[in-house]
């Protein structure tokens, strides 16, 4: 029969990762499989990840400043235009 215990841990120096576990005898026969959780992804460097990227992103940002550039509408001019 398989059971599964299920625990966190952190890399350590030269790639050494321990599991402590009081509930398993030494010389029980385990397999290990690591999930490595990758990092969160930010927005904003995402994009400003390539040039033509940051010149849209820094371009909005600029129009949107002048009120004329903007469009304004109502939730149910909204709900009217783009009900699904």
């Amino acid at each position: 029969m398989i059971s599964g215990i299920k625990q966190q841990s952190t890399v350590g120096k030269n790639g050494k990762i321990e599991i402590p576990s009081t509930d398993l005898p030494e010389g029980t026969l385990v397999e290990i499989i690591v999930l490595v959780e990758s990092p969160a992804t930010d927005e904003t460097d995402y994009l400003l990840s390539t040039p033509a990227n940051k010149e849209r992103l820094l371009q909005s940002l600029e129009n949107i400043k002048n009120p004329d550039n903007l469009i304004v509408i109502t939730p149910d001019e909204w709900n009217e235009k783009y009900r699904i």
